[in-house]
Parts: C-alpha cells; sequence; structure tokens
C-alpha cells in the first residue's frame, strides 16, 4: 500500500517590519562659551534709571563718617573728638616726608592715641579713609569743613563760620583768568589765603587752576603752589590734611596772619608742609631760588 504523507502547513513566521529610516538631523557644534542673548523687553515695561555716578554720591560716606565719629563721643566731647582726629591724621600725613618735625609730631600722635581704648582707637583709622574716599570720589568739595560746621563745631567767640564750597567756586571763577599763561611767563602760580579756616577757598582755586592747565596739557600738582594761614589750629589742620589728600603743594602756618604774617624769615616752628612740597620738582624750585620758602 502507498502511504500518502500529509504535508502540514507550517505557520509562517511574520517578519519584523522594520521602521523606516528617519534621516540623521545634523549635529550643531556649540562653542565653549556660548553667548547669552538676553530676551527682548517690552515696550510697555519701563525702563530702568541710570545709576548715578560713585563720585557724585557722597552722602552714604558722610552718614558712615557720623556713624563712626558719634561712637567716640560717649566719654569725650565731640570738639575734642574733632580736634584729636585732625591733629593725628594730620601727623600721620607729615611724618613720612617732614622729618624736620618728625619726634615732636610722633610725640603729639601717641600721647593723643592713648586717651583713647583699644576699641576707639580703631574708629580713627576709619575716619581717616572716609575722608579720602570722599575726596577721592569728588575733589571740588570742603568735606572737613562740612562736616565740622554740621556738627556746630564752629568757635562761635572767633566767629568761625567757613565760606560755602559753591560761593568760593564762584569766586575762584571770577578771580583766576588766565592762569596758563602766568605759569609761562613765571614757572608756576601762588594761591593764598591768610584765614584759611578748612581750605574751602583753596580748594576751589586749585581746580580752578588744574581745569585751566590741562587744556595746556599741564599737570597742576607742578605749577601750583598754596600759601595758607589760620589762627586756629583746628581750622588749620583741616586745610592741611585736605591740601595733602588733593596733592597740592602747600605750606600751611598756625598762627595770627595780623601779628605774626608768613615771611621768608620764619622758622619752621609753626609750618606744616603737604608731601607733595617735598617732591622732586618743588625741592628743585627751593635750591634754585635759595630759599626755604618761596614767595
Amino acid at each position: 500500500m502507498l502511504f500518502w504523507k500529509k504535508k502540514t502547513k507550517q505557520s509562517k513566521k511574520k517578519k519584523p517590519t522594520k521602521s523606516p529610516v528617519q534621516p540623521k538631523k545634523p549635529e550643531v557644534k556649540q562653542s565653549p562659551h556660548p553667548k547669552q542673548t538676553k530676551p527682548p523687553v517690552p515696550a510697555s515695561l519701563p525702563k530702568k534709571k541710570e545709576k548715578t555716578p560713585e563720585f557724585i554720591r557722597s552722602d552714604d560716606i558722610e552718614k558712615e563718617f557720623l556713624k563712626a565719629f558719634n561712637q567716640l563721643t560717649y566719654r569725650v566731647s565731640p570738639y575734642e573728638v574733632w580736634q584729636d582726629f585732625v591733629s593725628m591724621f594730620a601727623c600721620a600725613l607729615s611724618n613720612p616726608v617732614d622729618k624736620t618735625h618728625y619726634d615732636e609730631r610722633e610725640k603729639l600722635y601717641l600721647r593723643t592715641i592713648k586717651k583713647y581704648n583699644g576699641r576707639e582707637q580703631k574708629l580713627f583709622p576709619e575716619l581717616a579713609a572716609h575722608t579720602v574716599m570722599a575726596l577721592e570720589r569728588n575733589p571740588e568739595q570742603d568735606f572737613l569743613g562740612h562736616i565740622f560746621m554740621g556738627l556746630g563745631l564752629g568757635n562761635k567767640h572767633k566767629c568761625q563760620e567757613f565760606t560755602p564750597y559753591s560761593v568760593c567756586q564762584c569766586m575762584a571763577g571770577i578771580s583766576m583768568n588766565d592762569v596758563a599763561a602766568k605759569v609761562q611767563e613765571k614757572g608756576y602760580i601762588t594761591i593764598n589765603d591768610p584765614c584759611c579756616g578748612a581750605g574751602a577757598t583753596l580748594i576751589a582755586g586749585v581746580n580752578e587752576a588744574r581745569k585751566q592747565l590741562v587744556k595746556e596739557n599741564l599737570n597742576f600738582q607742578n605749577y601750583v603752589l598754596v600759601y595758607a594761614q589760620d589762627i586756629d589750629y583746628t581750622a588749620a589742620m583741616m586745610c592741611y590734611i585736605q591740601l595733602s589728600l588733593l596733592g597740592v603743594a602747600a605750606c600751611i602756618k598756625v598762627g595770627n596772619s595780623l601779628t605774626e604774617p608768613m615771611t621768608e624769615n620764619d622758622t619752621d616752628e609753626n609750618y606744616w608742609y603737604t608731601p607733595m612740597y617735598f617732591s622732586q620738582i618743588w625741592t628743585m624750585r627751593r635750591i634754585f631760588h635759595g630759599l626755604e620758602k618761596l614767595t
């Protein structure tokens, strides 16, 4: 017999359908420091106000100065604290350059600082730093004189009332003419104030000379010499400090300008010379003129 084998139908396995190949997107290489673009500001939003330049904003410095100063007035009167501050600050500016007066002014500094405890002693350099920053940001001001009068420390018996700096600016603009021409003729100019106070009039005069000399590419520090005198020691020290910080060549005398005016034959006993006065150019001028003090 013949047997016919039945062919069993085998289930065919379905082959997996391949997903359509998608084209690869080109890779975008990013720079290591991509530029960050700010989103556009809608027109409806108000624009930000421009910041005031730092050299105009001196209110904060004045507040910090007064904050430190008031911490020193619990045991000592405000006037005595102020006198001690300007006296020690003036000694600190004078001693590195004026070796003739070094010993006496060093003793004065040490004698004064011993009146205060350790915490209080640290506040005096802070007051000096605020003064430096104030005049650095805005040299067109009488910083110490303004605070001095604001604290009510003026001596009423001496009729001590400092001229506002705006008035000093006006006077300097009117009285100081052709500064560059005078410098070309003589080599330098002198500015004198026999009743200088804290130096507002002198500061305004120096700034006016600076504005005129800079147009001729001349540095005022090499061509402006200041003479100042005041009967009040504290006022004279304020003037000395501010002229020193502004880089002005100056000599300040403590004394009565009527009975003890500045003369060529003066001794150096009551004189304070700013650091710029000892610069090379002014030293050479003194040698050339053969005078201890220029006239």
